[in-house]
């Protein structure tokens, strides 16, 4: 039996423009959800990294954009086995700004393979990773902002009754 376990911290951003999410779909080597499914652009916090500029380093890995602005919205835990590995993740969710531009993978043989904005219509569970639902969810509810403007400059505001 393999008992192998491990921790990571992971910060993943929800940016929509106009009634878009961008989304990165998960590649072979993702070491901790399914490939195939798209996913929150962001990953694992490096050692001695803040959270927001693993955040940064993530997103332009995966997307190429660069961060202009992001706001903790919440926190989740999850505990997926993938490889022979017992994974507990704690994922941190950023809502963001982006600097405009076209999104594609700027990272060789990481564990995303496409970055693209998907209508929020046009989404369902089954095509995403347990955090990128959590994060539909999350904009479902108008849980910690609400999202607003273009995707470029303030994209989002505190929500009713949260403090900025």
């Amino acid at each position: 039996m393999d008992t192998r376990a491990q921790t990571r911290v992971s910060a993943y951003a929800i940016a929509v423009q106009d009634e878009r999410l961008l989304l990165a779909r998960l590649s072979d080597t993702s070491p901790i959800f399914a490939p195939g499914l798209w996913h929150l652009p962001g990953g694992g916090i490096d050692p001695g990294e803040q959270p927001v500029q693993a955040l940064a380093r993530e997103r332009r890995e995966e997307t190429g954009l660069e961060l202009a602005a992001a706001h903790l919205l919440d926190a989740r835990t999850y505990a997926v086995r993938r490889r022979g590995v017992s994974w507990n993740l704690t994922a941190l969710f950023y809502a963001v700004d982006l600097t405009a531009g076209a999104p594609a993978v700027a990272e060789i043989d990481g564990s995303t393979d496409a970055a693209v904005w998907i209508p929020l219509a046009d989404l369902q569970d089954s095509m995403l990773s347990p955090a990128a639902a959590d994060a539909l969810r999350m904009l479902e509810a108008g849980s910690g902002a609400v999202r607003e403007g273009a995707g470029h400059g303030p994209a989002w505001r505190p929500a009713k009754g949260t403090v900025a």
